[in-house]
């Protein structure tokens, strides 16, 4: 019996992820005149790396891409605040499944962009916690913030579910022995989700795999 829930944040709850590839894309180039293509960038973020590897590989000090990295996430910023990230019904289905299910959010994302992300969204309403990427030892893949998730709620991990849209994502869930639902995003429909419990085309569809 599944008594709570662990949503990724990027891709599940929020359309972000584009964005986010689209700052390191727009910096990379226009700064590093470095040419940052989609199925190497899935592949660093897979494993849970970063693009800025391909600048350091090219030999770039450490200071020129630091000061690269800090224009890239003031553009993503940029980028959540003036585009369109809402994914339709995302509250609905919460409302609904907070009747019987505690849920939390784990993300890799920064605190800053979270929050920001979820200012006056609603979404947040529904979670007993958020974790964010400052919160926990290790970053996805790694189990650390889906065991930081089970022991928000002082649960085992067969108690929970995990929904994902990403391998990376997926991986640090199988690690941490929670079965994963993955949602289809066209962001990540190449990723290897052999690993994955259950799939599903629309979070709507949570509401019938959890009945």
């Amino acid at each position: 019996m599944k008594k709570y829930i662990l949503f990724d944040n990027d891709g599940v709850l929020v359309e972000t992820e584009i964005w986010y590839f689209r700052a390191n894309e727009k910096i990379l180039k226009e700064e590093l005149n470095i040419t940052l293509e989609l199925p190497l960038y899935l592949e660093i973020m897979t494993r849970g790396g970063s693009a800025w590897e391909i600048a350091q590989a090219q030999g770039i000090k450490n200071s020129i891409i630091e000061k690269c990295r800090h224009k890239r996430d003031a553009l993503y910023q940029h980028y959540l605040k003036t585009e369109n990230i809402t994914i339709d019904y995302v509250q609905e289905i919460l409302n609904y499944l907070s009747q019987t299910y505690k849920m939390g959010i784990v993300t890799t994302s920064r605190r800053v962009d979270f929050d920001l992300i979820h200012h006056n969204r609603g979404i947040v309403d529904f979670m007993d916690f958020t974790l964010c990427v400052e919160e926990y030892a290790k970053a996805k893949p790694h189990p650390d913030p889906y065991l930081a998730g089970l022991k928000k709620f002082n649960a085992k991990a067969d108690e929970a579910i995990v929904v994902e849209d990403s391998q990376r994502g997926l991986d640090s869930a199988f690690a941490a022995k929670i079965d994963c639902v993955i949602v289809k995003n066209e962001f990540t429909k190449n990723n290897d989700f052999s690993k994955a419990k259950y799939f599903i085309d629309s979070l709507n569809e949570l509401k019938q795999l959890l009945s």
